[in-house]
């Protein structure tokens, strides 16, 4: 079966990390957000890939196609109108009566989702949440979805998409986002698939709801970081150190050099990093960054950054070099 994964998003809130990389392509304990999401698909019979690309987009490509024995077509979004623009285009690779599953690659969602695969109607996942206002809302009668709305001013339910969505076909789908596109039809400036949705309801196509628990947002640095101390919890792989302090959860590339250091909680070391006579806790570094003589917590250090001096919480880009006196 297909998945459908949009990712051609800039990532905005994630600057200055995503000039240089793709937001799917960030790394959080020990692998990138697109490979747990792929890896979570693969082994419950998702076995075609449809990824919808754009900024930086062919680091995307690059990545997948060096990591993934199985078919992927690649759908280039030039032009960002939304959500619902990106699964027109990705569309052209589905066939009318073929199910599909799409998921969004901007967050992970933890389910089994061998659950929804095959079911005779359609089902989106759903998840609880405290401020419906910022997402696609749902009215459900049961487990029956009976209205959708995108980021309303008064919420019917605080049940919000969660980003995971199973068609049984795609023809009404199809028909509905090509109206949209073709008159340039916006909510809160942008293409909704939640338009398209609503408008399929209203011609009678039924739609299930499937809760989701574990849904985990990528959107900016903050619930990054509280993502990848979710994720450290399973994905751990150090426990001690010669030489070195580890207060696990922990995850230390194997070609990284920790010296005189003291790792943890919820700590993750990229490739080829090297990181000598630091203090370190919830804090992401990636591939090849160089940490010497510093205090770090809450921060997040780009590919091939380096940092040397005391700090407390810092987000340093890609190639960015700092360096303070060290009392």
């Amino acid at each position: 079966m297909k998945a459908i994964i949009p990712v051609a998003g800039i990532g905005e809130r994630l600057r200055p990390f995503t000039h240089t990389t793709p937001k799917p392509l960030l790394s959080l304990a020990g692998k990138p957000i697109l490979a747990h999401i792929i890896d979570n698909l693969l082994p419950k019979g998702i076995d075609e890939l449809v990824i919808v690309v754009g900024h930086l987009g062919e680091q995307i490509e690059q990545f997948v196609r060096s990591r993934y024995d199985i078919p992927i077509d690649i759908v280039w979004q030039d032009d960002l109108r939304g959500l619902g623009y990106a699964v027109s285009l990705a569309l052209n690779k589905v066939a009318d009566n073929e199910p599909v599953l799409l998921i969004l690659g901007d967050t992970i969602v933890e389910a089994d989702i061998s659950q929804v695969l095959g079911l005779k109607e359609h089902t989106i996942g759903i998840t609880r949440v405290g401020n419906p206002r910022r997402f696609g809302v749902v009215e459900l009668s049961g487990k029956r979805i009976i209205g959708m709305e995108e980021k309303p001013d008064n919420p019917k339910s605080n049940y919000a998409i969660a980003g995971l969505y199973y068609f049984t076909g795609v023809s009404c789908l199809r028909k509905h986002l090509k109206k949209l596109v073709d008159n340039d039809v916006r909510t809160k400036g942008e293409i909704q698939l939640t338009d398209a949705l609503k408008e399929m309801l209203a011609e009678n196509e039924i739609f299930n709801s499937f809760k989701i628990e574990g849904w985990f947002d990528c959107g900016k640095t903050d619930a990054l970081l509280e993502t990848h101390r979710h994720l450290l919890e399973n994905n751990s792989n150090i426990a001690e150190m010669a030489k070195n302090i580890v207060v696990p959860p922990v995850y230390v590339s194997p070609n990284a050099l920790v010296e005189n250091s003291i790792l943890g909680p919820y700590v993750s070391i990229g490739e080829n990093a090297m990181i000598k006579n630091a203090i370190l806790s919830n804090t992401i570094v990636g591939d090849r960054a160089v940490l010497n003589h510093c205090i770090l917590e809450d921060s997040i250090l780009g590919n091939d950054s380096a940092f040397s001096g005391r700090a407390y919480r810092l987000n340093l880009g890609d190639s960015s070099k700092v360096e303070l006196e060290w009392e």
